[in-house]
């Protein structure tokens, strides 16, 4: 079987799906989430640099042709500084 590529929504690599953040826009309620749900889908590096530009120029609101919540960056960044504190522990 072929691996899944993606492309990031801030910095434009190709990676293999695993490697990205997957942020949902859930058909048909139009709610956006993480990780899981079918609909429509952007994907995101887990830096801080992607996240920051995200943000900053809404691609994930582009992307996914929605509003995206305060809150789901929030997420994000939560998800990032626990990451890289894994990393630094390990």
């Amino acid at each position: 079987m072929e691996p899944n590529y993606r492309r990031c929504i801030s910095c434009r690599k190709i990676g293999l799906k695993h490697e990205f953040w997957r942020v949902v826009r859930v058909f048909p309620s139009m709610q956006v989430q993480l990780d899981e749900g079918m609909g429509r889908s952007a994907y995101i590096c887990p830096q801080a640099s992607c996240l920051t530009m995200a943000q900053k120029k809404n691609r994930l609101g582009r992307s996914l042709r929605t509003a995206v919540p305060e809150t789901l960056y929030q997420s994000l960044w939560q998800r990032l500084t626990h990451s890289s504190l894994n990393e630094s522990v390990s």
